[in-house]
């Protein structure tokens, strides 16, 4: 617990500090809740641009702390608004860390989140751990990008404390982080539908989610795009006097790059590229040429390191469109789910599959697509061509998923795009509802007692549904070692039988997550209690944890040392046919639904 918390504070904290110094250097002196977006996208750059130097990772934990007490020493004296964004920001902080915490306290214990979700984090891990090594993995091979596990590695060698604590910090962190960064879109509201609506927005449903399945790389482009879009609006709005207004959106494009890799820019290119023609035909091309090549500029400087892996990183899997593509789905999930209102707390089902009858799931959700309607009509009257950009970029994202690509890519769309359609839903709404702190709205809309009722509904609604998601979530073991990976070409496709502890078996659903570390095999696993005095016929591997002194059964020898397992065989020639079932690496991946 204490290193989890830890690693959300060491985290949180520097990214709005090197984040709002960020803006200041750009000219704005008043406090910006972009700051925490911009600040992870560069801690995310920095980390990675310098977890390979000599120390493998200390350098990058000093270099982010010389940062972030460099960004404190600047802003002394020079910030304003300061004070007001304190007293704005601690509730919805607050409350999205207990939101954050919910899958722990339910399940009793920290650990891995999302294991019997997702068991990718068994990869993840295994990543940083190279990286902390100094070592090299497939993943970094293949181009994969790894800015956020340069991050755990940072903090883990400068605070001391384990890569599953690390990861659960930086995912954590996030939660916290979103939310304050819609803060940005609803300054001017009275404080409880400030506070509400920026967490509906930043923990909307299928991003809570994708945080209960441990999916941080997800919920981290999630809040990039919402910073993104935000970002251009704030350059047209209170920056527009700014020479460099767009460079806070460069910053937070180049730090998708490393958390993402190309694909981010299918969401931020095209919202990019529609918001400029919409600005070009408003102005009659009258467009900020310099400002904007400035911060193009600035975005290719810093992504340049990275092109060779860009390239290395087409070729990976998850893009393949004849592949299984189910990764751990059922099937392709609903567009309606981006709406923020679905019942489940396992996103994976369809309606009718869970508690909640079908009907419940098709009146939240044409009662949500009513108001996202009309927050696309008000949001176009009140010219707010950013946010309808964002929104017209998800929607194609989506689009080109559904029709080309898999359903694993187009359940990403979908989470990527629920932080701007709540956004879109809800600003327009709390307009209305003439909650603001200032004057009424002038312009004509829903009555202030109807946009009121509908505004309270769906807040209501959307932040249920996101809390169920975030307490089904399951935590999985509380410690990790890449050793078991390691073994898999050993074992190879023979079949191997893994004796692990009750606890691991019955309270921290370690079945899955064992699974995948050694699919592409045939493997049994069964807890301590379970195993009877001979191994069963057809094994021709025994896995345990502990030393070589801790013979399961009799006539096994050593095969294999991997602290803190030990891999056994059997002394003679095993003949009978295995009765262990074969782990596909999708079949894996999908695991048992929770």
């Amino acid at each position: 617990m204490i290193g989890t918390y830890a690693a959300v504070v060491a985290v949180s904290g520097a990214s709005l500090a090197i984040g709002q110094a960020a803006i200041g250097l750009c000219g704005w002196r008043r406090w910006s809740w972009l700051a925490p977006a911009v600040g992870l996208a560069l801690i995310c750059a920095i980390c990675w641009a310098t977890v390979r130097l000599p120390g493998d990772g200390v350098v990058s934990a000093i270099v982010v702390a010389l940062a972030a007490a460099g960004s404190v020493a600047y802003l002394w004296g020079r910030l304003e608004g300061g004070g007001d964004a304190l007293r704005a920001g601690w509730p919805v902080a607050l409350v999205a860390l207990l939101a954050a915490s919910l899958p722990f306290l339910v399940e009793g214990h920290f650990g891995i989140l999302g294991t019997s979700f997702n068991p990718d984090m068994s990869q993840h891990l295994l990543a940083a751990d190279r990286l902390a090594d100094g070592e090299a993995s497939q993943l970094l091979r293949q181009g994969y990008p790894l800015g956020p596990h340069a991050v755990a590695v940072a903090v883990n060698k400068g605070l001391g404390i384990g890569l599953v604590q690390g990861f659960s910090g930086i995912t954590v962190a996030v939660a916290v982080l979103a939310p304050l960064t819609a803060l940005a879109a609803f300054a001017e509201l009275r404080p409880l539908p400030r506070t509400a609506a920026a967490l509906v927005v930043g923990l909307a449903y299928v991003v809570a989610s994708y945080f209960a399945q441990g999916a941080f790389k997800e919920t981290i482009e999630a809040l990039f795009l919402l910073a993104f879009v935000l970002a251009l609006r704030e350059a047209t709005t209170s920056w527009r006097d700014l020479s460099l207004r767009f460079v806070p959106a460069a910053l937070i494009a180049a730090g998708s790059i490393y958390t993402y890799s190309f694909p981010s820019l299918v969401w931020l290119g095209p919202a990019l590229v529609i918001w400029l023609a919409v600005e070009a035909v408003a102005t009659r091309g009258r467009l900020p040429w310099r400002p904007l090549g400035l911060a193009i500029l600035v975005f290719v400087v810093l992504i340049a390191p990275e092109l060779g892996r860009l390239v290395d990183f087409k070729q990976f899997e998850t893009f393949d469109p004849d592949g299984p593509g189910l990764g751990n789905l059922f099937g392709q999930l609903s567009p309606f789910e981006a709406l923020g209102i679905w019942p489940s707390g396992d996103f994976r089902l369809a309606p009718g599959d869970g508690a909640m009858p079908a009907v419940g799931y098709y009146l939240g959700a044409v009662f949500a697509l009513v108001l996202l309607i009309h927050g696309i009509h008000r949001s176009w009257q009140r010219r707010e061509t950013a946010i309808l950009s964002g929104l017209a970029a998800v929607a194609l994202a989506y689009a080109a998923a559904r029709l080309g690509g898999t359903p694993y890519t187009a359940a990403k769309a979908i989470e990527i795009a629920a932080p701007l359609v709540a956004l879109t839903i809800l600003l327009p709404l709390l307009w209305e509802a003439d909650w603001r702190l200032s004057r009424p709205i002038a312009d004509k809309g829903a009555t202030p007692a109807v946009a009121r009722a509908a505004a309270a509904v769906f807040l209501l609604a959307a932040g249920a549904c996101s809390a169920l998601a975030l307490a089904n979530a399951p935590v999985g073991p509380t410690t990790y070692s890449p050793a078991l990976t390691g073994l898999r070409p050993l074992v190879a496709d023979d079949s191997t039988l893994v004796i692990a502890s009750d606890s691991l078996i019955a309270d921290e659903h370690g079945t899955p997550y064992i699974a995948w570390e050694l699919r592409g095999g045939r493997v049994c696993i069964a807890a301590e209690s379970e195993i009877d005095a001979t191994p069963p016929a057809g094994v021709r591997f025994v896995v345990t944890r502990g030393d070589a002194g801790d013979r399961p059964y009799p006539r096994l020898r050593v095969r294999r040392l991997a602290p803190p397992y030990v891999l056994w065989e059997p002394s003679g020639t095993v003949t009978a046919k295995s009765p262990c079932p074969l782990i596909a690496v999708r079949q894996a991946r999908q695991g048992p639904a929770r």
